[in-house]
């Protein structure tokens, strides 16, 4: 029998134990988000939810003295590669919940649009408005190009760029449904698009 011709039994088995790594990973994770968040609040929640798109979401939540919840979303990839890259993922979980106690009395996730007409406000009046003035602001007086754009594999994407590069790669664009998750996890999703863009520059040596 050659190595092409696995059993089923070998490929259940297999499947089965990729399963059972993949939930130690997903237990791991929230564990060490938990212990990273620990270091620096009193009070911290934690839950992971599974979502369509993106698998595994975690959902924390800290107090504040004032017993002001505040929350924030993870994706698993993300924090992966925190945790495996060096640096300071304590500090960097820290850091989104040090912004949204900015807000006195607490933080929660905002509501999730009740119908497709609800979300398409959300991203027309408030997502995309809030990107665009983030890139503008950020490399002022510099030209950026900001705003939407469809993508064959994507669909509706937040496209900006450096017009003034004319050479090589000058674009960034993000799916609007990653922005717009990102937003409801309470997560600032201009973050994605500067990244992009200072990645553009970087590799533009500029």
């Amino acid at each position: 029998m050659n190595n092409n011709e696995t059993t089923n039994a070998a490929n259940d088995g297999q499947e089965t134990n990729q399963e059972e790594k993949f939930a130690e990973l997903v237990k791991a994770v929230h564990h060490n988000g938990l212990v990273a968040l620990r270091m620096h609040f009193e009070h911290v929640e934690g839950q992971v939810l599974n979502q369509d798109v993106y698998g595994p979401v975690f959902v924390f939540q800290v107090k504040d003295e004032e017993n002001g919840g505040y929350e924030c979303g993870f994706f698993l990839r993300e924090l992966v590669a925190k945790f495996q890259g060096g640096g300071n993922p304590s500090e960097w979980m820290a850091s989104f919940f040090i912004e949204l106690m900015k807000t006195k009395g607490g933080k929660p996730f905002p509501k999730p649009p009740a119908d497709e007409a609800e979300a398409r406000g959300l991203i027309d009046n408030v997502l995309v408005p809030q990107c665009i003035k983030a890139v503008t602001e950020e490399f002022a007086p510099e030209q950026v190009h900001a705003g939407l754009a469809w993508n064959q594999e994507h669909g509706p994407v937040f496209e900006t760029g450096f017009p003034s590069i004319r050479d090589g790669n000058n674009v960034c664009a993000i799916p609007l449904h990653l922005l717009f998750t990102h937003m409801l996890l309470n997560r600032d999703p201009s973050d994605m698009l500067l990244q992009g863009l200072y990645k553009i520059k970087e590799e533009h040596g500029l």
